[in-house]
């Protein structure tokens, strides 16, 4: 295999433009109106979230890092020697390093994100920095069904690493099927390693994800640039801004959309009015207590096991074991 980038051996399952379409059009049709955040990802957009992990007020990369810098040992004894190690989402991968740097002899690292170039430069650089572990890469939509390539190395337990706190974009029920999934997934003896953002001071939360370099900004407008280059649409960028409210009722960050004035858009050959302030919902982020997340990962089948948390508790790593 060749590992320049580029040219490196990815399982390519990446969604369809239409699916990208459809899926547009639909959210679009609802009320209220939303975008498939899944689609943030394009070079661009998976470049402008990597600035986002580096924002003085986005705690969420350097917390979660800093957890596996300081317990990347520990949570390697609980997996153990010779896994399979599964990374959903795991984009540049700085967090999988951590921990793969401390596993046992894994079998396998099979990294699995919709972002192909992302996952290509990551694949490039784990070559060279474990040149004796076997990758198997994965462009797809994880989200959906997919089949895993078959490793040569038969491994001890399949372990699915999950972090940065995607899991609060899903509704809490579509978190608990996601989760049996991800049971399905593990198989006998096998465990889940997941990032998940805690509550805390909506203050916190919404400087976050309204920081004051305009950089998430840009981000979540970038969903429409994508959808004007791949779509055939005609979304005014100027007519649109970005904003991010905690709604605490709920536990969970509202990403949006907001028109400025009235306006038409349209998307392939379909036509869209919007009134000034109406809003396209294109993120919800939940954030969970421990107890709570604890209890949604007992429901999906998963025995806790053990939580990682920094000192002001913003965000917890849990590792958790199938039920017997």
């Amino acid at each position: 295999m060749n590992h320049e980038p580029g040219r490196l051996a990815v399982l390519d399952l990446e969604p369809a433009k239409s699916d990208f379409l459809s899926e547009t059009l639909a959210g679009l049709s609802r009320t209220p109106r939303t975008l498939p955040c899944k689609y943030f990802y394009d070079e661009r957009g998976a470049a402008l979230f990597q600035k986002i992990c580096e924002l003085p007020e986005y705690y969420v990369t350097r917390t979660e890092t800093a957890i596996l810098r300081l317990h990347a040992h520990e949570m390697a004894q609980c997996i153990g020697a010779r896994c399979e190690l599964i990374g959903l989402g795991t984009g540049a991968g700085t967090k999988t390093r951590i921990l793969l740097e401390e596993l046992e002899a894994p079998a396998v690292y099979i990294p699995i994100d919709i972002s192909k170039e992302q996952l290509r430069q990551s694949t490039a650089l784990f070559h060279q920095l474990f040149p004796q572990l076997k990758i198997l890469p994965v462009c797809t939509d994880y989200l959906q069904p997919f089949d895993l390539p078959d490793p040569l190395r038969i491994p001890a337990r399949r372990i699915v690493y999950f972090p940065g706190s995607t899991i609060g974009n899903f509704e809490p029920s579509e978190a608990t099927e996601f989760l049996r999934r991800i049971v399905d997934l593990c198989g006998k003896d096998g465990g889940l390693l997941i990032g998940v953002d805690l509550q805390k001071d909506s203050d916190v939360l919404e400087r976050a994800y309204n920081d004051s370099q305009g950089v998430t900004a840009q981000f979540n407008l970038n969903l429409l640039r994508r959808a004007n280059r791949e779509l055939d649409a005609d979304f005014d960028l100027e007519r649109w801004r970005h904003r991010a409210i905690y709604n605490s009722s709920v536990g969970r960050i509202e990403m949006h959309l907001i028109s400025e004035i009235d306006q038409t858009v349209h998307v392939a050959d379909r036509e869209f009015h919007f009134r000034c302030g109406e809003r396209i919902i294109t993120e919800f982020s939940y954030k969970y207590t421990p107890e709570g997340f604890t209890a949604l990962a007992d429901g999906a089948g998963f025995d806790f096991a053990r939580i990682w948390t920094d000192d002001a508790r913003l965000f917890g790593v849990f590792y958790f074991t199938l039920k017997l």
